[in-house]
């Protein structure tokens, strides 16, 4: 089974809120492989809205991001990309 871990920082300036948190959501529903986030010793279901909104991340924040299972790579591409566009929240 393909696991893969990485640590991925929070870089828009409203951090993890309801529209970022979309975003991300959008992305980990259709992807096959379990995804789990985590940070400041909390742990949610990378597919779960209201999870990912407990974890309240700020702009600057370190998540914890595990893929496990089928696809987990290409999940992984795909999370890293929206967490690195800032959620496509940033502008010019």
């Amino acid at each position: 089974m393909d696991r893969v871990e990485k640590s991925l920082t929070v870089i828009n300036p409203l951090g993890l809120h309801a529209r970022a948190a979309a975003q991300l959501v959008k992305i980990t529903a259709r992807v096959p492989c379990e995804v789990t986030l985590g940070c400041d010793g909390e742990s949610v279901n990378g597919k779960s809205i209201m999870g990912v909104l407990t974890l309240a991340a700020a702009q600057g924040t370190e998540v914890q991001v595990t893929c496990s299972g089928d696809g987990a790579e290409a999940a992984m591409e795909q999370i890293e990309a929206v967490f690195k566009a800032g959620f496509y929240e940033l502008r010019p």
